[in-house]
Formats: C-alpha cells, structure tokens, sequence
C-alpha cells in the first residue's frame, strides 16, 4: 500500500458519525480503515470472504494493538452460500493444565496468558474455507508492521490509559516510547518484530507458533514472569468445529455461535424472550421505557445465567433447552414475578469483529480478541503481545486444559434461508449491541445507517467492572431520554449514564442484505472503523 493511501486511511480513523456503503458485489466493515481496506483489496484480487476476513484480522492485530492480538482468541461464523452450509470455527483460548486457580491478582503477571487460538484458528478457517495461499493473505500485515502507520487516536488513547504497563518492559518501550516518552498520535509506529514473526509464520506455519522457536520463547517469558504455561499446552491446543446455535424470530432464522462462545447463543435466547412482549406496540427502546426495561433486563439476566455454563467437552450442556420457546416462556414468567437482578460484572475485553460479504454470498464474520485490557502484563515476544486471556476465567474456570466460556457473538439471520443480516461486535456491550440492532432493523425497518447512530444501553458499567466497590450497573448513553431512564431505574434497574456514542457500547459490525442484491453496511460511531463496498 503506497504511503499516501495509508495516511489517507489512517486519518479516516476517528471516533464519530459514519456514512454508509451500499454495493451487490461484495462488503466489508471492521472498526479501522486500513483493515476494511485490506478486506476488499482481496476481494477485488479473487479472494473470497473467508480469505478477505482472515487476513484482515491479521492486518487488525498490527494496527489494532490495544485491541488484539496474534497470541489471542480468533472465531469466525461462515456461511457457504454455494452449499447453504453454515459452520463455526472455535479458536478460543484454553486453561494452562498448571493454572489451577486464578485470582485478579494474576491479571498483571504471566498467570494470566493463556493458550492462544488465533493462529490455529486462522490457519483451519483458511484451509477449509479459503482460496488464497497465505503468504498473500499476511503480506499487507507484515508490510504494515515492518513500514509503520500513523497512530491514530482511539489507539493512543488506549496506550495513554496502559502507559504504565506498556512501558514495562523493553521491548514495549523499544516500540512505543521514542526518545523515552509514549507515542503521539500522527507519529509513525512500527513494529519490525512483529513483521518477522509474521514471516516466520507464513514460511513456517502453525508449528512455528506452537511447537517451534516462537513456543519455546513465549514459554520462557511467560514464566519467568509467574506464569504456568508450558510446551505441552501449546502442543495439545486444537481448534473445533461445531455446529451453531440456532432459533428463530418472528420468521427469521438465527445462527450463531455455541457454547463456548455463548454470545451467539445468547442472542436466540435474548430474541426468544423479545417475542413474549408487544414490541411493535410498545416501540422501540428509545421511544418506550417498557421496551427499554425489558431488554435491559433480558440482555442482563441472560448474560449473567451464561457464566454458568461450562466447557460442553467436559460438561452437559442442554443448548436445545437454552435456545427453546418452552424455557423463554418460563424464564419471562419467573421474571415477571422477580426484582430485577444487578448486572453481572463482565471482564474487559480488548476486542475486534470484522464482517466480510463477497460477491457470490458467501458471508465470514469474525471475533478476534486480546480478551482483556490490553497491554496488561506489558508482556510481549518477538514483537507479538502476550494477552491476558485468562481474565475470562475469573467468571468461570474451566477444566485443565479445557476452553474458556466467552461470550463472542457471530450472528446471522436468514429469511427463507436467504441471508439479511451478519453482524457482531466487541465490548463489554456486544450482547446489546447485536440484539438493539437487529430489532431496529428488523422489527423497525431501520436503515443499518440509522440504527447504528442511535442511542444504545450496554453491559456492566465500566465504573463496577473495575472497581468492585461500585455496585453493579447497566451503562447507558445520557441521548436515550431521560423520562425513559427515571421510569427504568424506578422500577428497580440500576443505570449509569455514560456519554453518547460511548466504545464500552460496542461497535456493530454488521452487513444487511436485502432481497434485490443490495448490500448495506456502516461503521459504528462508537469505534474509528469504515464499511467500503467493493
């Protein structure tokens, strides 16, 4: 990419309202421009939207350090739109066999990397998926990491935030403090590591990462760092295919990712619920304080019943009972009866979705994530962040060696088993923010344009999510008005009013098609991304 464009990119990536891209041969929208970009290039090259998704998000996990990363998690619903075959690809993290307990004093110290499945899972998407050879795939990563980009705000802001951490070690302060102080936005960033570690990969593959020299190194500075990790965990960790949540909505079937990646699941369960209240009566959650109390409790009370479920490789997981009508009907009746529960505490996530259409329909969405603040441990090997992972296991330790329960949500929503909506989000909010949109538009007939700018309500409010002496409550944008906000909290629902457009709301990273071949997508206001047609 010459230098022009990618500054011209780069400056695109501000916080604030977006415009819409509307085409028939292909879509992408991610929360950066240079990754968007880097999506359609590949469409435009021959590349599928398995391939296009793949190596975006590793073009992501360069120019989105503080919320992302190589050694992290990587998920990805796709839908074959040749064989009508939807499939999930869980590349989830694993518990270390040695971690047997984790406490948020683990979080600044290798205790809390845990087994990384981006690059597994990017390498099995692309071996059943794609079409591309991976060196193609990984070029315009490595020629970002090693040439450099402008910094944009929302990263320096973030690194502002984890100074003290970034800084920790060298190797963080040989890439983020020139001359002894933190990297200014508009300055360049450059990470030639970060580039030969991905060329090791591409030359070498999975067995580089996690069997080879990189393992042996991530091993070494993990636990000289207190952690537990070990050659054995990387070796053992494997990606699984699985078969997707699914359910319907007033018409439309729902797909979405399985427990262990619950978030798909539970957007069925959140739906389900929805179809028990006159909504097209009531109105949306901005114009009807009963609408806005009973998604707020819905979204809430279901998030919080899924830290209870464990790893289905160790455990019986009822997902047909969870996703049926039977049990909405009798979780909205014990509602009806019941105070409304706190929220509960989800951990900070650092995280990224990116939505790929490409011309023949094939769909790829994809959650890839740090799972954490970024930069937490201030770990990094051979210019690759070591995440902290394992604050997942702080809602629900899993067996040793089993996957963590995180609720990412790869959704997509067909109609006569034609597809019309794929979406996702990252955040503490994404749960919300999926749901919110997908009843704007479905249930409202909203423009993905408008829905996106509208005021939302998100999860647990940052504010008791790191400060456990702050009683849990739902954040909530101060745009919805505040009659609605006083009839919610009257009714026992505890807010925090938080700024419109607020990042912990999550970014809708969603892809609308309509039934004349159109394709609609708009970045999220909330992060600094960019849908471009192709």
């Amino acid at each position: 990419m010459d230098t022009a464009r990618r500054d011209r990119l780069t400056g695109e990536a501000r916080f604030g309202r977006k415009h819409a891209a509307r085409g028939r041969d292909g879509m992408a929208v991610s929360s950066h421009p240079l990754v968007t970009q880097a999506a359609v290039d590949v469409l435009r090259a021959g590349g599928n939207a398995a391939d296009a998704a793949l190596g975006a998000s590793v073009v992501q996990a360069v120019v989105e350090p503080h919320m992302t990363t190589i050694c992290g998690v990587l998920s990805m619903l796709h839908h074959d739109a040749a064989t009508g075959e939807t499939t999930y690809l869980n590349g989830s993290m694993n518990r270390p066999r040695e971690l047997t307990s984790f406490q948020p004093a683990d979080l600044p110290t290798g205790r809390s990397v845990a087994v990384p499945g981006f690059w597994a899972a990017f390498e099995a998407g692309l071996d059943r998926h794609g079409s591309k050879p991976k060196s193609e795939l990984v070029a315009p990563a490595i020629e970002l990491a090693r040439d450099g980009f402008e910094v944009h705000p929302f990263l320096y802001g973030m690194a502002f935030e984890q100074i003290g951490t970034l800084g920790r070690y060298p190797e963080g302060r040989e890439m983020f403090f020139p001359d002894g102080r933190l990297i200014e936005v508009g300055e360049v960033l450059r990470q030639p590591a970060l580039a030969e570690t991905l060329e090791n990969l591409v030359a070498e593959g999975a067995d580089y990462f996690y069997r080879g020299k990189f393992a042996r190194r991530m091993v070494d500075v993990v636990r000289r760092a207190g952690g537990v990790l070990t050659l054995a965990d990387l070796d053992e960790y494997d990606v699984r295919w699985e078969e997707p949540a699914r359910g319907t909505y007033r018409g439309y079937d729902v797909v979405g990712s399985p427990p262990p990646d619950t978030g798909g699941t539970h957007v069925i369960e959140i739906l389900n619920l929805l179809e028990l209240i006159p909504l097209a009566d009531w109105g949306p959650p901005t114009a009807s304080a009963d609408t806005l109390y009973w998604m707020l409790r819905f979204c809430g009370e279901v998030f919080a019943d899924g830290a209870r479920l464990p790893d289905p490789r160790f455990h019986d997981v009822p997902l047909e009972l969870l996703v049926s009508k039977d049990y909405a009907r009798q979780r909205f009746e014990l509602m009806t009866m019941s105070a409304p529960r706190q929220p509960d505490r989800a951990p900070y996530p650092g995280s990224n979705h990116l939505t790929v259409v490409d011309g023949a329909g094939n769909i790829a969405t994809v959650l890839h994530s740090v799972m954490s603040m970024p930069w937490t441990s201030g770990l990094f090997v051979d210019g690759v962040q070591l995440w902290a992972g394992a604050a997942h296991f702080l809602r629900i330790l899993p067996p040793a060696g089993g996957r963590g329960t995180c609720y990412v949500a790869p959704t997509i929503i067909f109609s006569g088993g034609r597809p019309v909506l794929a979406a996702g989000s990252p955040s503490t909010g994404l749960i919300q923010n999926i749901v919110q949109n997908t009843v704007n538009i479905l249930d409202f007939g909203l423009d993905i344009e408008e829905s996106v700018h509208r005021p939302r309500f998100g999860g647990s409010s940052i504010a008791s999510m790191i400060n456990p002496a702050t009683p849990p409550a739902y954040s909530i944008e101060a745009d919805i008005d505040e009659s609605l906000r006083d009839e919610v909290a009257s009714r026992g629902v505890l807010l925090d009013v938080c700024n419109p457009w607020n990042f912990h709301s999550g970014s809708y990273e969603g892809v609308h098609l309509a039934g004349d071949g159109t394709m609609s997508a708009c970045a999220d206001p909330r992060r600094t991304g960019k849908a471009i047609a192709v």
